[in-house]
């Protein structure tokens, strides 16, 4: 029997300003997906040491939404919040993990075109053709590609969208060939499924500005994250070579 069991994921940081209304909006898809007979689904939010009261208002959530599941780790930034995330998730029995991001610039209602596709893709991300988030990020996402490009010889589209359906059994597998605590542990998962030839789809997804805060990417970060991808996919090559 398929395994339809869905984990919805997501880190957060510093995000009380659009926390509530996130775990709002995403919970409907869970309950929809309970109500279709899977009732072991759920949302898990795990909050990356925020500073402000993001993890006391996800704990004052829990009473009205009894399958979302806020998680509290000390800070270790967006990639080691994933990957302690994905195992959860993997642990949990789940067999399918969507990952997206808790600041409200993806579309649940997006979704559902992945979800009726489980069967037949292993790997199917967003990729942010209509993205309104600024210059700055566009360019960090062409970064990456080129990057993946010279370090993996694979086209990717858009390799680090938050907005991504895996099914478990095949990201466990590529999960072993990326270091715990990996940076851009997101963009080594597309990498790794392109070139491993796992079944991928990619769907065109809105990205919508940011809701509240401020884009911490400038030019001197966008040339720092280049560069520390070059050397982290170096390590990650190697892994693939065992």
């Amino acid at each position: 029997m398929e395994n339809d069991v869905l984990y919805i994921v997501m880190p957060a940081y510093n995000e009380e300003a659009t926390i509530e209304n996130t775990v709002v909006q995403w919970y409907r898809i869970l309950e929809k997906i309970n109500n279709q007979g899977e009732r072991n689904s759920k949302l898990l939010i795990a909050n990356d040491g925020s500073k402000d009261s993001t993890y006391k208002i996800m704990q004052n959530l829990t009473a009205k939404y009894p399958d979302f599941e806020p998680l509290d780790k000390p800070n270790s930034g967006h990639g080691a919040t994933l990957l302690y995330l994905y195992g959860k998730a993997i642990e949990a029995g789940a067999g399918y993990v969507f990952q997206t991001d808790s600041d409200g610039q993806t579309n649940p209602d997006e979704f559902w075109q992945l979800w009726e596709n489980r069967d037949k893709f292993d790997f199917q991300i967003g990729d942010r053709s209509r993205r309104e988030d600024g210059i700055s990020r566009i360019f960090v996402t062409r970064v990456l590609r080129l990057v993946v490009r010279l370090m993996f010889g694979v086209y990717v589209k858009d390799a680090n969208t938050p907005f991504r359906l895996m099914k478990t059994e095949r990201l466990q597998a590529v999960l072993r060939a990326i270091p715990p605590d990996f940076f851009l542990c997101n963009v080594a998962i597309s990498a790794i499924a392109v070139k491993w030839s796992e079944r991928c789809k990619w769907y065109p997804i809105t990205f919508k500005p940011r809701q509240a805060g401020i884009n911490s990417i400038n030019f001197k970060r966008i040339i720092k994250i280049g560069w520390k991808a070059l050397s982290d996919f170096k390590m990650i090559n190697k892994n693939l070579k065992k």
